[in-house]
């Protein structure tokens, strides 16, 4: 964990565990340590799915705040991920989001790279640089892991082990992967927030039912159901489906069929700390790369997935689904997003954020939760307050 101190001017966090300050939603000075403890620190970052750049000379680029990366599939049919910055002067190498190429070239002296970061050609002649070796410069990499195919970086050596981190949540993972991860890319959406990053972060079971009215319009979700948490920030929950019977106020109810028909586990979701979501409602399959880009601004990045061996039937379904049935073009419901904005601004004000529904006591951190409860979002805050190093009050 990063070292514990606290920010200037310092940071109480309050002795009730069901109240945020509103403050760390809208500072300056807290978003830059946050990128340093959180993002640049101690954690691990999913960037990608090896099924976005499933051939070889296939390319991805992302950021993980504002250090840029560059996801590849070299000619061995390996992934890798490179700091898209040139080992010769720092320059961005390769600007569009995704594509296919076999070559990296800076512009700004032409030096170029392979698929797996090595320097394969620049301009310099023997006499020009006394001791000069290709072999030398190669793109600099991040710590790697990858499970189940989805891509996880890490800047500090100091971070525990993917499986530490993922904290026996491997399966939970798969399963809202469709169950294996073996995935086929199908689209994507991507938005921009104008709210912190931890707004979304903080998004809550208990909105569901409040916000987006379609579900229970449709029927879609039963009543039994379950979330569930750990200590390092991750939590989640799987839920009993339900379809309507009969007539529905859609023309076409083939956009809420549900052709996998697994129906005890038909909805479930997985946030991982500090930003990453999985998703799955029906047969929609979606990944949520999330980053900060500014204390008041988030980039949203939703990638789409069909499974390997899905027919075409089966594909153009989830095609349909995932580009209609929920997230930031959804005709059935409309992406959680559409609050965030709202929030960030009243966050200005004065006080705390103050969680109610599943709260059970005011200063034991709840280990307990049932389908629905915002309470459930504690144990991710108090892990966030002592990666901040936040002193709590005393009661």
């Amino acid at each position: 964990m990063n070292e514990a101190r606290s920010l200037s001017p310092e940071v109480i966090w309050p002795a009730k565990v069901s109240h945020v300050p509103k403050d760390i939603f809208v500072r300056e000075d807290i978003y830059r340590e946050e990128l340093k403890r959180i993002f640049y620190g101690a954690e691990w970052t999913p960037v990608a799915h090896a099924s976005e750049v499933p051939n070889v000379g296939d390319f991805k680029t992302c950021f993980v705040g504002e250090v840029p990366l560059l996801v590849t599939r070299d000619e061995e049919g390996e992934i890798n991920v490179m700091y898209n910055s040139c080992s010769h002067r720092g320059a961005q190498v390769e600007t569009k989001a995704y594509g296919n190429k076999r070559r990296f070239e800076c512009p700004y002296h032409r030096w170029n790279f392979d698929t797996r970061g090595k320097l394969i050609g620049c301009p310099l002649k023997p006499e020009d640089s006394e001791g000069f070796s290709r072999d030398d410069y190669p793109l600099m990499k991040p710590r790697v892991a990858i499970v189940h195919g989805l891509i996880f970086v890490t800047f500090s050596e100091e971070t525990r082990s993917i499986e530490d981190f993922l904290d026996g949540y491997e399966d939970k993972l798969a399963n809202a992967m469709g169950g294996d991860g073996r995935l086929v890319l199908l689209g994507y959406h991507r938005l921009t927030l104008h709210a912190n990053w931890k707004t979304y972060h903080d998004n809550d079971a208990w909105h569901a039912p409040l916000l987006h009215l379609a579900f229970r319009m449709l029927n879609w979700q039963g009543g039994k159901g379950s979330q569930f948490v750990n200590d390092t920030g991750h939590r989640g929950f799987e839920s009993m489906l339900s379809l309507p019977k009969g007539k529905t106020m859609l023309n076409d109810n083939s956009l809420i069929e549900y052709k996998e028909a697994n129906f005890e586990r038909g909805s479930c979701s997985l946030h991982l700390f500090p930003l990453f979501a999985a998703v799955k409602h029906l047969d929609s399959i979606g990944l949520r790369f999330v980053n900060p880009v500014a204390v008041d601004k988030t980039e949203l990045h939703f990638a789409y997935f069909g499974r390997e061996g899905d027919d075409e039937e089966m594909r153009n379904h989830r095609i349909r689904q995932s580009s209609n049935l929920l997230g930031p073009c959804g005709l059935v419901s409309m992406e959680d997003a559409a609050v965030f904005q709202r929030l960030h601004i009243g966050g200005h004000a004065p006080g705390h954020q103050i969680f109610q529904k599943g709260m059970r006591g005011q200063y034991e951190i709840p280990t307990e939760f049932s389908q629905n409860d915002e309470s459930a979002n504690i144990p991710s805050w108090e892990y966030y307050r002592k990666v901040m190093g936040f002193e709590k009050e005393a009661r």
